[in-house]
């Protein structure tokens, strides 16, 4: 009720964006901190100001409404005046993935069609070698010292004023507008550039500060990427509305987490799964009980590590939740159920937008039954969750948003689903819901699995593997790893003459860490389909078992920064726990 509350007078004025709340938070709250970090610290007062002089840097630079700027830098408090004060004045910030590099961070910043790129000094290196790629060449602003031939934003915002903008600078930007490029993997291909309006972010904050019961005196521990959707516009939203604060740090650290939580005196901080596995893992901690922590807010935590992390750390609530950044559904478990993702009240059972449709593997698609509509799914059977479009563009609540091509936002939209002329967004995600009305996360569809909390595209990492000399064809996929959240990475390769293993994963390191295969099967052909997919689904049900599979099979192991024979031994040892992925 607190939410639905907070997002009903946050939806009244259509003008009232998240930096029209800054600013008012600003001038109310004065020097109550707002962002704290090792880096910098920023009251409310000190975050309106630093928004409104980027708002200024990009009216003075011929930033139009609807024009784009990307955003590469790390985590930082920074980062989010940035993209406030650019969004203030109409523009649209591309939040860019730091983990990315060359023709991948290339792709991101063209589809995006950017007129200017800040860049932190400690990526510029990493921008350098991804210009290479790009057609077009952006304005390229560089926020700190380093060897790049570009002007310092940094230098030029210090030199700006931070009074509020005039009446002569404002350009108001509305609900409905776009705000942010936030980049998804989707369910295939290269990361696609998902649309964020105004309404969103507004919607986000205000609601999860109404299920969080966010207060003044809350500090949010956020130490998730800014590029996202949950770490960058969640956690920081929702604490900053309510007047909280927000303690930002640049990564993840299990050795380093409750030393932070009491240094900075957390009351929240948002999770993704992976992350509190890995607390669990960790030696004990002579802190980790003695905070003042009441809450921790995210997603996919599985019931065994949700169990074990409440019994061993004191938390008194576990708030999960399941939404996707393009998405136009979420659902949330208020209620704690240990292992689920959401439930739908009975008062909002009329408006829900949720559906659950069973789907054919073969033809990787919804089912449809004899007059051609999509099958619902029975209580505890698996299927793919869609969310129901309004027909009148007008209801922002509803409406997809889709990407920067045309052509990928049409591939997820599925038409005609219960009745002629309408339309439900794919979320690409299986689902159940059991008796008592709880939905229960079972597994992604398609080609894109998560894998140490981010998403892999496996037409990039089967890019760089068909690369490598010998390599004809490969097929990339998630297996199921015992101990482990996600979905681990596994190359299937075609190949043609003789495989070498160390130029393979030397071809890998191209990649994010999270995004190169932990596990490679060999052969001479793959088989496909009579659509020349390769048969995945069967693939990832084999997983990587030497007793089950005939094929030689290997597995990268860190300590020797190789990849080697994976027997049985090593199989079991791997189930058993005792080797780490």
């Amino acid at each position: 009720m607190r939410a639905l509350e907070a997002t009903a007078r946050a939806a009244d004025d259509p003008t009232r964006t998240l930096p029209v709340v800054i600013g008012e938070l600003g001038r109310r709250l004065g020097d109550r901190p707002a962002l704290l970090s090792e880096r910098e610290t920023m009251s409310f007062a000190a975050l309106a100001q630093r928004m409104n002089r980027y708002s200024r840097w990009a009216i003075g630079e011929g930033v139009e409404p609807g024009a784009t700027v990307c955003l590469l830098m790390p985590n930082r408090p920074e980062y989010l005046a940035i993209w406030l004060g650019i969004a203030q004045v109409g523009g649209i910030i591309a939040l860019l993935n730091t983990n990315l590099t060359g023709q991948a961070l290339a792709h991101c910043i063209a589809v995006a069609a950017p007129s200017h790129v800040i860049v932190a000094a400690e990526l510029a290196q990493s921008f350098s070698a991804a210009a290479l790629h790009l057609a077009a060449a952006p304005k390229v602003w560089l926020h700190g010292e380093a060897p790049l031939a570009a002007a310092r934003i940094d230098i030029a915002i210090d030199a700006l004023d931070g009074a509020d903008l005039s009446a002569a600078e404002k350009r108001d930007a509305r609900h409905a507008d776009r705000a942010l490029l936030i980049y998804t993997s989707g369910t295939t291909g290269l990361p696609k550039a998902a649309h964020v309006s105004h309404h969103r972010i507004v919607m986000w904050s205000y609601w999860f500060a109404g299920l969080a019961d966010i207060q003044a005196d809350d500090r949010m521990y956020d130490c998730l990427p800014l590029y996202h959707s949950v770490g960058g516009i969640v956690a920081t939203g929702a604490a900053l509305v309510s007047g909280g604060s927000v303690v930002v740090q640049e990564r993840f650290s299990a050795r380093q987490f409750w030393d932070d939580i009491a240094r900075w005196d957390c009351t929240l901080f948002q999770y993704i799964g992976e992350l509190c596995r890995y607390l669990n893992a960790a030696a004990p901690h002579p802190g980790e009980r003695a905070h003042r922590l009441r809450l921790a807010c995210g997603n996919g935590m599985s019931a065994d590590v949700w169990r074990a992390f409440e019994k061993r750390f004191a938390i008194p609530r576990v708030l999960e939740f399941y939404a996707a950044t393009e998405g136009n559904f979420s659902l949330y478990n208020v209620e704690g159920k240990v292992g689920a993702i959401g439930k739908i009240p009975s008062f909002l059972m009329a408006r829900n937008p949720v559906a659950l449709v069973k789907f054919d593997f073969d033809n990787d698609q919804p089912l449809r039954g004899a007059d051609g509509f999509c099958v619902p799914c029975e209580r505890n059977e698996p299927g793919e969750a869609i969310g129901r479009i309004a027909r009148d563009s007008r209801d922002l609540s509803a409406r997809f948003e889709g990407y920067t091509s045309s052509a990928d936002t049409e591939k997820k939209i599925l038409r005609n689903v219960f009745s002629p002329g309408d339309a439900f967004m794919r979320s690409g995600d299986l689902m159940r819901v059991d008796e008592q009305g709880f939905y229960y996360f079972v597994d992604r569809i398609g080609d894109t699995f998560r894998w140490k909390g981010e998403n892999v595209a496996t037409l990039e990492v089967a890019s760089v593997l068909c690369a490598c000399p010998g390599v004809a064809e490969a097929a990339i996929y998630g297996v199921a790893v015992p101990g482990a959240e996600g979905r681990a990475g596994m190359a299937l390769l075609g190949v043609e003459g003789k495989l070498d293993l160390a130029e393979v994963a030397r071809h890998l390191r191209a990649l994010p860490d999270y995004a190169r295969p932990l596990f490679l099967r060999v052969r001479r052909r793959l088989e496909v389909t009579a659509t020349f997919k390769h048969k995945k689904h069967d693939l990832a049900n084999e997983g990587f078992d030497p007793g089950r599979i005939a094929d030689p099979l290997y597995v990268f192991d860190r300590a020797q920064d190789a990849y080697v024979a994976l027997d049985r031994d090593r199989f079991a040892r791997i189930k058993d726990g005792a080797i780490r992925l």
